[in-house]
């Protein structure tokens, strides 16, 4: 005991000289901030250099607490970091600019600006991973039962093969989050968000197909046409497809038949020719193999409007009708999921040149390499990363006067899709 005390009192006393001798006072003896960079995530903030308070960079969900929270340290000469002796610490507290709200220091003013702006801010609070891994796990589970392997068993296999393949299921959960927004009920619209998986898996399978785009990998594994052959994937292709409108047919239900007819109605026509199917023949005609044209921004957008923005479309009003929204509220969502898809695109065009196919789970720089063209290809990467923030945006922007808890998922989402890496 006698040793444990007398090295303590070296190790405070240690402590005083070298703050006393490494801390000086300014001529009007008042203190000296100054920010210190720490290693990423981390901050630290020095006020009259006695103090060091080491505050982590939290996640919204601990702001409401982040004033009573603060790491009160002393950094060693030779860079080890020791706890303070409680007599110590309650000093540094005290004269901690943390513990004074008067105090000017630029840094404590726009770190408490930013608690009181989160604080007030409900989207902060939402938990996106946790809610996105609980649709995920929901969604997954609906397509297990909605497509069970049964005879003829080689086409189911490879019908299941590419649904049950993982995925981000984007359009599932814009669709699920559409219906809640407006006042429906997951369960209601549940059976639309399988078919639109469905058909997004078809649409994967064929899109890979040598005569398509010609890519071997899939969601990190080979795709479809790879391990069952192009004949039996164009098949499966068409059966997950009639499977789709026959789900959201036999399954809904608590809403009207009227609702059921428009959603179908709703989903042939954003994949049909005027959607999906005019955006991938205007993507074949522009792409490599001597089939390249002349095309702008206009174009581009036009390709990827269509191939891409439309099935995000189709999610967010079949969603919206199902949970009753009114005429104004399915325009003000259409316009929401066209921004959000079209973004999706852009940044699935900077990941193609940005990231490697492990990260991507599938073929990376396969644009590059077929000369097709991409926004960053005409516009760069900077702009194109502009871009997508402008699209986030202008998606956001059109939750505005919802129910801001309610709005929360697809906001998340939208920053999501931004912000992706993979």
């Amino acid at each position: 005991m006698e040793e444990k005390r007398i090295l303590l009192q070296k190790q405070i006393k240690h402590y005083l000289c070298w703050n006393e001798k490494t801390h000086a006072k300014t001529p009007n003896n008042s203190p000296t901030p100054r920010t210190t960079t720490l290693s990423p995530g981390r901050r630290q903030t020095e006020c009259d250099n006695l103090s060091l308070i080491s505050v982590p960079r939290q996640n919204p969900k601990q702001q409401s607490n982040a004033s009573h929270h603060y790491s009160v340290t002393g950094t060693a000469p030779d860079g080890m970091r020791q706890p303070l002796p409680h007599f110590r610490r309650n000093r540094l507290l005290q004269r901690s600019p943390f513990s004074n709200p008067a105090c000017n220091h630029p840094t404590v003013n726009k770190h408490q600006h930013q608690q009181t702006q989160q604080a007030a801010n409900p989207r902060n609070k939402f938990d996106f991973r946790t809610y996105m891994l609980e649709k995920i796990n929901i969604v997954n589970q609906a397509l297990d039962a909605a497509l069970p392997l049964q005879n003829p068993i080689k086409i189911h296999e490879a019908m299941r093969y590419s649904l049950l393949s993982g995925g981000k299921r984007i359009c599932p959960i814009v669709c699920l989050a559409a219906c809640q927004l407006v006042g429906g009920d997951e369960s209601t619209a549940m059976p639309s968000a399988c078919a639109l998986e469905m058909i997004h898996a078809m649409s994967l399978m064929h899109d890979d197909l040598p005569c398509m785009d010609n890519d071997d990998l899939r969601r990190g594994r080979p795709s479809n046409h790879v391990v069952f052959g192009e004949n039996v994937t164009v098949l499966a292709g068409y059966a997950l497809l009639a499977r789709a409108f026959e789900h959201i047919a036999d399954s809904t239900r608590g809403v009207s038949p009227e609702k059921i007819v428009r959603v179908i109605g709703e989903l042939a026509r954003l994949i049909g020719p005027e959607g999906v199917v005019a955006g991938q023949v205007a993507d074949l005609r522009c792409g490599g193999q001597g089939r390249r044209l002349d095309i702008g921004l206009e174009q581009l957008e036009y390709i990827h409007l269509h191939k891409t923005a439309a099935s995000v479309e189709a999610s967010a009003v079949a969603g919206a009708v199902l949970g009753g929204a009114c005429g104004e509220e399915i325009e003000r969502l259409r316009k929401y999921s066209r921004c959000a898809g079209l973004m999706f695109q852009v940044v699935d065009d900077i990941l193609d040149v940005t990231k490697s196919s492990e990260e991507l789970g599938k073929t990376s720089g396969k644009d590059l390499v077929a000369d097709k063209v991409t926004y960053p290809k005409l516009i760069g990467i900077d702009k194109s990363k502009k871009y997508a923030q402008k699209l986030n945006r202008e998606a956001q922007e059109q939750l505005n006067g919802f129910d801001p808890e309610k709005a929360a998922p697809l906001i998340a989402l939208a920053d999501y899709i931004a912000h992706r890496q993979k």
